[in-house]
């Protein structure tokens, strides 16, 4: 895709006594992420979709050429707000961003976006085009809490996503008292590994330690399983 870098993504719902196991053995050799308090912080993602559920149907049946938009921010801070475009081609998955304000959001949010057309940024006027074209619009805010661990041979990160919250229909994204219900059951936990050409032998091994045979999730399904 225009020269970006594809990486591959593996994900796994793991128990959180398997999440306790791995986690003390990736420590040995593998960093925090230097963001967050202790490798560990919030994120808030807006999902994009339409009236017939396009993107939901799209990963649900396993589409492999599929795109999906959202604007993710950290902690709750609304002064830096990124707007996504992850793309899925066969097994690869590429993702490009650009920062969006907390005032363009929720010119998107209202359905003001005749401006979006003109705007410098490639994804911006994508997104656009998908609005327009299939009137995608923020549809359900997501809330979990992730833990990084990264290691720098392959560009290998492994993530722990935890205490998973969906608003339903509520896209008010910038209000940190936005009502969230747990979407995913408390002991489970995400366990997700993104690399480049290749996943070292020590991070193979280290998995093989736990089961990870259990269906795989995406955030945004297990929010729209209550509508």
């Amino acid at each position: 895709m225009n020269g970006l870098q594809g990486r591959r993504e593996l994900k796994h719902a793991i128990t959180k006594a398997d999440c306790h196991l791995l986690r003390n053995v990736l420590q040995n050799f593998m960093k925090l992420d230097p963001h967050g308090l202790d490798g560990k912080y919030l994120i808030r993602s807006v999902y994009f979709d339409n009236f017939d559920n396009k993107i939901l149907r799209q990963k649900t049946e396993g589409f492999y050429h599929r795109d999906k938009f959202r604007a993710r921010l950290y902690d709750h801070n609304t002064d830096f707000i990124n707007l996504e475009k992850k793309s899925k081609r066969n097994n690869l998955t590429y993702k490009q961003k650009c920062r969006l304000s907390a005032a363009e959001y929720e010119r998107i949010r209202s359905g003001d976006i005749n401006w979006m057309s003109e705007d410098s940024r490639d994804i911006l006027k994508d997104l656009y085009v998908q609005m327009t074209l299939f009137q995608i619009k923020p549809t359900t805010v997501v809330d979990y809490e992730r833990e990084v661990f990264i290691y720098e041979y392959g560009n290998v990160r492994v993530t722990f996503d935890s205490h998973v919250k969906t608003s339903y229909r509520d896209t008010d994204f910038l209000n940190p008292e936005l009502i969230v219900v747990d979407a995913l059951d408390p002991d489970v936990v995400i366990l997700e590994i993104k690399y480049d050409e290749f996943l070292p032998d020590i991070i193979k091994q280290s998995l093989s330690i736990i089961d990870t045979r259990k269906t795989a999730f995406s955030k945004y399904q297990l929010s729209r399983r209550y509508g």
